[in-house]
């Protein structure tokens, strides 16, 4: 068994594939779904793996209520300052600055996406 996809639903299309796009994931497939009521995306992250859907509902323009059960997605890079780094100049800013999660564990610090979708980004430790 292995993970295959994490779907998320969005408000607007093109804010949110200009934020992932940033984060380095491409657009791998796309349909209409739902008796042709929603859009669904498939991105595919950086150097493979699970893909991130995101579904568009036709219409909807409240924001989704994301939960207290939903935590974030987790990107696992190999060099956090220099991730950053190359975010910052494509506009994105981490919540706070990285953090060990424990001495000698993995650095992580979070960003958000434009529908408030919190994403990790893991530098693993010597510990992890």
């Amino acid at each position: 068994m292995k993970l295959d996809h994490t779907m998320i639903r969005i408000l607007d299309e093109e804010r949110s594939l200009d934020f992932y796009g940033r984060l380095g994931f491409q657009e791998a497939k796309r349909a209409r779904v739902g008796g042709d009521t929603a859009t669904v995306i498939f991105l595919e992250p950086p150097g493979g793996g699970a893909s991130l859907e995101l579904t568009l509902n036709d219409g909807r323009t409240e924001p989704y209520e994301i939960g207290e059960g939903y935590g974030h997605v987790a990107l696992v890079v190999a060099d956090l300052d220099a991730e950053l780094g190359r975010l910052e100049r494509a506009g994105i800013t981490p919540e706070k600055p990285p953090y060990q999660s424990r001495p000698g564990g993995s650095k992580i610090c979070f960003v958000r996406d434009p529908d408030n979708y919190r994403i990790e980004l893991i530098e693993r430790g010597s510990a992890a």
